[in-house]
């Protein structure tokens, strides 16, 4: 257990990281921001970034599994600098209240900084124009045309993979947390893409069956 001192030190050492940003509103979807924050929010020395959390006002959010989250940020204290942006999938963002989340998505795109949606996070993506000059996936196609209607023009650039990435952004249905996780630290340069793979397998196909692949030195 760390003491005082630990602690310290530890939230002195993230504020010299890099910040990756993820956006929760209430009832997200819990099992898809795992394995992402996990690793970005590590505490190994040779990982450069952190995890803050944003809700629209800075409120309290609960996950759909009843976790409950303060946010660091609300939509008015996002700070100028940061490498990303993840929304993380849940109801809330087909009400009309995610439309608030608008203007830091463009802003954030207009930094030429990455911007990753999974499950209903890309849905919010087609719903306003951001998927319609990329390939993409999300939980179907025919649920973008449905819920997207005419903001969404790029039904063509739509591909039936767990993760998709191209340019800036990154998308994903709600079953492929892993996807969307090694797409995210490929983009970041987490580390090697050797290294990346092997991690991935691991948490795809478990220890005994990554240890046939790779040894025990996992």
């Amino acid at each position: 257990m760390m003491s005082n001192g630990d602690n310290l030190y530890f939230e002195e050492e993230k504020k010299m990281k890099k910040t990756v940003l993820l956006f929760l509103l209430s009832n997200y979807a819990d099992w898809e921001a795992g394995y992402v924050s996990a690793e970005l929010n590590s505490s190994e020395d040779d990982n450069p970034y952190c995890i803050k959390t944003i809700s629209i006002k800075g409120e309290q959010v609960h996950s759909m599994g009843g976790l409950r989250v303060l946010p660091d940020y609300s939509l008015e204290t996002v700070p100028d600098e940061y490498e990303a942006l993840i929304l993380i999938g849940g109801t809330g963002w087909r009400e009309s209240e995610s439309e608030k989340i608008v203007p830091l998505v463009k802003a954030t795109l207009e930094k030429g900084k990455l911007v990753s949606g999974i499950c209903d996070g890309s849905v919010f993506l087609a719903k306003h124009g951001f998927l319609n000059g990329v390939l993409h996936t999300s939980n179907s196609l025919e649920d973008l045309k449905k819920y997207a209607t005419t903001e969404y023009t790029n039904a063509q650039g739509y591909i039936n993979e767990p993760a998709v990435a191209d340019g800036d952004i990154i998308t994903a249905n709600g079953t492929s947390p892993l996807e969307f996780a090694r797409l995210v630290f490929t983009k970041l340069h987490l580390d090697s893409e050797q290294m990346i793979k092997q991690w991935y397998d691991f948490n795809k196909l478990g220890e005994i069956e990554a240890q046939k692949i790779y040894g025990t030195n996992l």
